[in-house]
């Protein structure tokens, strides 16, 4: 592996740690139903320290593919199952959407009784009108920036695949893969803070553990198959 993977794969598994700690504080701090003024703005400082470690990663995603467009493209820092659902290195933007749409539904459900009564209770669940109409707008304009980055990625590797063909030095070629990893990864940065601007900060913390959740979850499952595929391989 060379020296920049091997490098981003060391600094995603602290960077994963960093995550899993700071959600157990969103957790703890969701936990807690104070309404007060002081209580709303440590929710936001701790939806924008999340926030900053999101930026954090794309950061020095960006300078790993500079370094090396291939070995990020790969991503050896995931798993297998990982892997097999990213989308140019990593998760689709429009992710984003059906992970705000699950969980409002799920809250909407569980509070269907206290909705009906009148009663707001503030989280995801309880989207107002124009939150939701922003977020079908952001989502359209997502999955329109989304297959424009698809179609840069598909001319880029019909342009690679004929270069080869005819035994053309293609090394140059590679700078505008960097560009593409940069688009996309840039495109899932701008669609969370987005998405996070429209919410409440309670709203944002609640959207943040469940994302991470999936993330956690996901990366699980995927080390389990792993793991277990090695355990077959030896036997």
């Amino acid at each position: 592996m060379s020296s920049s993977g091997f490098n981003f794969t060391s600094f995603y598994a602290t960077w994963f740690d960093q995550l899993h700690r700071l959600v157990d504080q969103l957790s703890s701090t969701a936990k807690d139903n104070h309404n007060s003024s002081s209580a709303a703005d440590h929710l936001a400082r701790l939806v924008q320290t999340v926030m900053s470690h999101y930026c954090d990663y794309y950061r020095v995603k960006s300078m790993a593919a500079e370094r090396d467009p291939l070995s990020v493209f790969s991503a050896p820092w995931a798993t297998s199952l990982e892997r097999s659902l990213h989308w140019i290195a990593g998760w689709r933007p429009t992710t984003t959407f059906h992970l705000i749409y699950s969980e409002s539904s799920i809250l909407f459900e569980s509070r269907i009784v206290d909705i009906l009564r009148g009663l707001h209770t503030g989280d995801l669940g309880d989207l107002s009108p124009s939150q939701i109409r922003r977020v079908s707008e952001l989502q359209c304009e997502t999955v329109e920036e989304e297959n424009a980055i698809t179609e840069e990625l598909s001319e880029w590797q019909d342009d690679v695949s004929e270069l080869m063909g005819t035994r053309t030095e293609v090394t140059g070629r590679f700078e505008d893969l960097v560009n593409i990893i940069k688009k996309a990864d840039a495109l899932r940065l701008r669609t969370v803070q987005k998405v996070v601007e429209l919410l409440t900060p309670k709203q944002a913390v609640e959207f943040f553990i469940a994302a991470a959740e999936l993330q956690f979850g996901v990366r699980g499952w995927g080390l389990d198959q792993d793991r277990q595929r090695g355990n077959d391989r030896d036997h």
